[in-house]
């Protein structure tokens, strides 16, 4: 007889689950196809691979026959693990005469089940495959099935030979028929060759009848959709409009805290005293309490799911946080403390301890003498052991449970009791209202070394009592009864998984999911029994009659629990409505909530609309750059320079521009002229052509004569100087008018840029109109009639170009031969300026255009252009810029840095702020220096600069002084590599030193590391030392930096180096300290008193987490006495390394070989030291958590 091998098709996860009764169910559009039969090949390639699949012999399966419609129900419909309620079975044959008579495409009989009609829908010859095909559909004529018609369907269809009912063959799915989704089915249902062309058992009948008959019956259950997401696929879904409440988006791996917020906003008592925190003096993203309050509003008021950005924002958290999983316990905590010093001194005061925290009672009670010690303190959360424990209540026992302490345990008592049995333990005097229960998922796995999930079955109830936890003399007037309101559940591993939430947002009513931007209902068997852990409960019935299979165990499970005591649910869950928001917070998310509705009806409608940027004369006079501005400027009343924009529908006439640029500028429009601007092939953006047409449209302007690959219509407003009697502007004639409107000229449109010698500063001065057969020199009369210069003044002028091309001018070359046009740019400065020693002294130069980056690629705030900014000569490099060429050439190099004091190697970090300062990219860095010196007022050869960070903003390398280093290298280095380019461009730390950067070159800088207080304070100092220096040398240097006292009085220092966390090398005083690399730490400490004595022998001591190589602290030497318990030996370590308490209590101490992967030997009380020591290099190891860790691989969990 064949033996059957009974393979799972399915994994951990709930859905593949499923799949065991999905196999290859599918609508007959889907081209994705996944068949049974495949699975079973599958299935044959594991079963050589697992021994644990179970080999069942079919002897032992109850035979079914297909006219046995009954037992072929239990077959073909088996309990589903959502186990929902069934409405109706219906059982519908159809009996067919002669298969190969029907089309390629047919249906069945229509029959009724739940109310609706059903048919088969039928390939009899395949859809597309080699496979007979057959689905269920809903029989509604094309069309007409309700908008909202949805129905839950488990079905099963069988196809049989009737003269044979023993041949069969079935598959049955589930599915949630819709209007859009109406049939669900078997693409390949059985192979086609095996409907008459191969026997089907050892009898050699068919699956088909002699004469082509066959029976296909439809097992049909119509399944209650209590929550009205059974089975859905969450198309178009909206959570606001099926529940009435909204989801958060994750913004990374924060659905842990997603969960966490949904709890707390759920916490109705909380959320009101969130908001009565006053924030109205302090509506920043930065405030906490303030962002909180914005995502509670929200989540109250918001169609659609929130984001937490502003409040992982306000945390201080940056981006790499936010895609860390935080411990979900210590971020409540954490959040619940800063929340609470929010509270201080409102009317929320005292709100939070009320609602989360409670209080324990730590004590040890002498079993035959009265006396007692104990200790009473809060708790916010209880963190319950799930390893051992079977539910809640077993927990709960595990937590509060007696220990005795007698024989080498007794309990101390005092000097009057001495030695007494005792029992120790702790007790609870009160609960809070609202329960955090933290169930221990995540534990430490010795054997793995390593964190690992629980997934044990843990139960936990809808109600429980508290009161057999409490102390005997608790208030108990009262039932301490708590009802479950939120269950906090994790899929997944350790390292990468999932949270959401359950939670009863109502005294009364349903339960919610809350995944992420999903709310959806759920039953109380998805709240309890889905999120116990623990091994998947398989249905009874055939499939259970199988044989046993491996176990699948739920990756899914309650992490944290959230119960309220019965008698204060109304006051937990008190309503809260608009009426109990902030007004001043209403008012601020509504302002932005209509910014936001304008900003997308403005992207809406985009396509209608055209930015038009327009350059005026007091646009260009406030301009101080090159060209005729910068069209990046933002427009706004503190950027005078910025062009004008003009946001118009693109059919708007050019006059209607005209009109609202006279009425911006309160300028008559008829004296207004506007010029299309194109960019030139020297990349600047010139005037070409006046638009003499008013009833062009500024579309059509842009597309014949923007001659610009830009996104808005670039213009100039040309103000007329002359008008007629009618008030109409009388314009000089352009050889661009060529239409017999006005005669043919030769003049050409110049603009002019004065050069300010004295105030260092370059500006717009107007434009004019001259004939290109004059010669340059003629420009100067017209430059000074402009200006209101004598006539007498010196002119230089110069033509620019392009930013980095300034040419001086010929004085008798015409305009034509030196190849001017419209547009094009004179620069004039006086020529006779003479700057007198005083002026040099101290010049105020560069107006605020100036600091406006024309050429950077971020603005930069301006203030009015009257302003002046006073800086020193030093800051252009030069003493005194006398040349318009050299300005421009300033103007092209001109960068502004910011420049922080070092966070740490200042010693006066408190007098020095943050500043901006406007350089040179060709500045060297004594320049730099030299500026920066000025601005602090310090000697610039004692300064040293940093490099900073661009991700986290930190001092990132020193910046070496050098002839060939100019700013530019500096900031932007010529090589590229990862760690040159993840440095900011824009900003450096400047540290003030004690010695000159030249007499530093003599020195060797070393951080040591003093140890002041044993091992358990450790204090960085930066020392300076001759690099022909000794180690000697090195120890007067910390004397007298770390101000201690003199070896003669304290005692002598010894100094050794470590590595990863070892001790390297012991320094002796003769030791060059040159010989000291960059790759170890020099450790610094006074030689303790016992180490002094004649033939003291030391070993090496180092401390480590569960396994040698994992070492972590400072290393140090240590005494061994000959023939000393290891009790003895305890506490002079103990004394040693300043550890005290339950941190030194849970030391455990081995004896480690030197040799690599060497197991350590661990040591008992009743050990001796210096016995178990077999080699001159064994060491001592401290087995203890690295608490360090976190601060070394990021900082630790903060709020700000």
């Amino acid at each position: 007889m064949a033996q059957i091998r009974v393979v799972p098709i399915f994994e951990d996860d709930s859905d593949d689950y499923e799949q065991l009764f999905n196999a290859d169910a599918l609508s007959p559009g889907n081209d994705m196809i996944v068949d049974s039969e495949d699975l079973l090949n599958d299935a044959a390639e594991a079963e050589k691979d697992d021994g644990d699949i179970a080999i069942i012999n079919p002897e032992d399966e109850p035979v079914f026959r297909a006219d046995d419609f009954e037992g072929m129900k239990e077959l073909v419909l088996p309990l589903l693990p959502e186990q929902p309620p069934v409405l109706e079975d219906k059982v519908h044959t159809w009996a067919i005469e002669n298969w190969r008579d029907h089309p390629r495409r047919d249906h069945g009989p229509t029959f009724e089940a739940g109310g609706h009609p059903w048919r088969v829908l039928f390939f009899p010859n395949g859809n597309n495959v080699d496979y007979v095909s057959l689905y269920l559909e809903h029989a509604y004529p094309e069309g007409t099935p309700p908008d909202d018609f949805a129905c839950c369907v488990q079905f099963g269809l069988v196809v049989w030979n009737p003269e044979a009912p023993a041949i069969y063959q079935y598959h049955t799915a589930h599915h949630r028929f819709t209007k859009e989704e109406g049939d669900w089915g078997f693409t390949r249902f059985v192979e086609l060759r095996k409907l008459y062309t191969a026997p089907w058992d050892d009898s050699g009948r068919y699956l088909l009848g002699d004469n082509y008959t066959a029976n296909i019956t439809s097992y049909v259950r119509i399944c209650k959709d209590e929550t009205g997401v059974l089975w859905h696929n969450f198309n178009n879904y909206d959570s606001k409009k099926e529940t009435g409440y909204v989801g958060l988006k994750n913004q990374g791996a924060t659905c842990y805290l997603n969960s966490l917020i949904q709890s707390l906003y759920f916490t109705n008592a909380f959320r009101k005293a969130i908001y009565q925190i006053p924030t109205q003096d302090e509506e920043t993203l930065q405030n906490s309490a303030y962002t909180l309050q914005r995502l509670f509003y929200q989540l109250q008021t918001s169609n659609t799911a929130v984001g937490t950005n502003e409040l992982t924002k306000s945390f201080g958290w940056e981006t790499r946080h936010i895609f860390e999983q935080q411990d979900v316990q210590e971020l409540s905590r954490k959040l619940m403390e800063r929340m609470e010093e929010k509270m201080k001194g409102t009317e929320a005061e005292n709100v939070l301890p009320k609602l989360f925290c409670g209080k324990v009672r730590t004590y040890i009670s002498c079993i035959n003498v009265e006396y007692e010690s104990r200790r009473v303190e809060d708790f916010w959360d209880i963190q319950l052991n799930v390893s051992g424990n079977k539910n809640l209540e077993e927990s709960f026992k595990d937590y509060v449970q007696v220990e005795v302490m007698n024989g080498e345990n007794q309990y101390f008592a005092g000097e009057q009791f001495a030695l007494q049995d005792a029992n120790k333990g702790v007790i609870f005097e009160t609960f809070p209202e609202v329960l955090h229960l933290q169930l221990k998922r995540f534990q430490y796995d010795i054997d793995r070394d390593a964190m690992m999930k629980i997934n044990d079955r843990y139960e936990f109830p809808e109600t429980f009592d508290a009161a057999p936890y409490l102390s005997d003399d608790a208030d108990k007037s009262e039932p301490w009864i708590y009802q479950l309101h939120g269950v906090l559940v994790h899929s997944g591993d350790l390292n990468a998984g999932h949270y959401y939430a359950f939670i009863k947002p109502n005294k009364e009513g349903w339960f919610y999911k809350y995944d992420d931007d999903k709310v959806t209902k759920a039953t109380m068997r998805e709240v309890l029994e889905d999120n116990f852990g623990g091994e998947f409960l398989l249905p009874n019935g055939p499939m259970a009659m199988r044989g046993k299979t491996k176990p699948i165990i739920r990756q899914m499970s309650a992490y944290m629990l959230v119960y309220i005591r019965q008698s204060r649910l109304d006051e937990v869950l008190l309503p809260v409505t608009k009426r109990d928001t902030p007004p001043h917070l209403q008012k601020k998310l509504d302002e932005e909530a209509a910014l936001r509705e304008m900003r997308k009806k403005e992207r809406e409608e985009q396509h209608l609309y055209l930015g038009c940027k327009v350059i005026t004369e007091d646009t260009y006079r406030a301009h101080g750059g090159t060209d005729l501005t910068s069209f990046d400027r933002a427009n706004s009343e503190d950027e005078p320079a910025a062009p004008r924009f003009y946001r118009l529908l693109r059919k708007s006439t050019i006059g209607e521009l005209t009109a609202k640029v006279g009425e911006d500028t309160n300028v008559d429009p008829k004296r207004i002229r506007l010029w299309a601007m194109v960019n030139r092939q020297n990349k600047t953006i010139r005037p070409d052509a006046p638009i003499s047409e008013m009833n062009t449209t500024v579309e059509d302007a842009y597309q014949r004569l923007g001659g610009s690959k830009s996104a808005e219509l670039r213009l100039w407003a040309e103000v007329a100087e002359e008008v007629n009697i009618d008030g109409n502007a009388i314009w000089p004639a352009t050889p661009s008018q060529t239409n017999g409107n006005a005669p043919k000229t030769d003049l050409i449109v110049l603009f002019l840029k004065w050069f300010d010698v004295e105030s260092q500063s370059l500006s717009g001065a107007g434009h004019i109109y001259i004939s290109r057969e004059k010669k340059v020199e003629d420009l100067v009369p017209v430059i000074l009639k402009k200006m209101g210069w004598i006539e007498k003044t010196q002119l230089r002028l110069f033509e620019e170009i392009k930013p980095n091309m300034i040419e001086p001018m010929k004085a008798k070359q015409s305009l034509k031969a030196a190849e001017l046009q419209d547009g094009d740019i004179v620069c004039f400065q006086k020529a006779d300026v003479k700057s007198s020693e005083s002026d040099r002294e101290s010049v105020t130069y560069l107006t605020n255009q100036l600091t406006l980056a024309d050429n950077d690629d971020r603005s930069v705030s301006s203030k009015s252009s009257s302003d002046k900014t006073s800086l020193s000569k030093s800051n252009l490099g030069l003493d005194r810029i006398d040349n318009a060429q050299q300005f421009y050439d300033f103007l092209v190099h001109r960068r502004e840095v910011r420049f922080h004091p070092h966070p740490t190697r200042n010693a006066n970090p408190e007098l020095y702020q943050p500043f901006e300062l406007i350089l040179s990219n060709k500045h060297s860095y004594d320049q730099i220096a030299a500026k920066v010196g000025e601005h602090l007022k310090v000697d610039p050869t004692h300064l040293r600069f940093w490099t900073v960070n661009a991700a986290n903003g930190n001092p990132k390398a020193s910046v070496k002084r050098g002839q060939s280093q100019s700013l530019s290298t500096i900031l932007n280095p010529p090589y590229s590599t990862f760690a040159n380019n993840n440095q900011r461009p824009d900003a450096l730390y400047f540290e003030v030193l004690d010695i000159s950067l030249t007499e530093l070159d003599t020195k060797k800088a070393l951080r040591v590391i003093w140890l002041s207080d044993g091992m358990s304070k450790e204090e960085p100092f930066d020392i300076l030392v001759p690099k022909n220096g000794t180690v000697e040398d090195l120890i007067a240097a910390l004397i007298k930096k770390a101000q201690l006292d003199d070896e003669e009085k304290a005692g002598p220092i010894r100094v050794y180096e470590t590595h990863s966390s070892k001790i390297h090398k012991n320094l002796i005083r003769e030791s060059q300290v040159m010989g000291i690399t960059e790759y170890v730490h020099v450790i610094a400490e006074r030689i303790p008193e016992e180490d002094l004595e004649p033939g003291s022998e030391l070993i090496q001591a180092f401390h480590f987490q569960s396994e040698p190589s994992k070492s972590h602290g400072i290393p140090f030497r240590f005494k061994i006495i000959p023939g000393e318990v290891f009790s003895d030996t305890k506490k002079r370590l103990e004394k040693r390394t300043g550890m005290k308490g339950k941190n030194f209590e849970k030391i455990k101490f081995a004896i480690v070989k030197r040799s690599s992967y060497s197991k350590p030997t661990y040591l008992t009380d009743d050990s001796i030291l210096d016995e178990m020591l077999t080699a001159e290099d064994d060491m001592l190891g401290l087995d203890h958590v690295d608490r360090s860790r976190v601060v070394r691989n990021g900082v630790d969990l903060f709020l700000k």
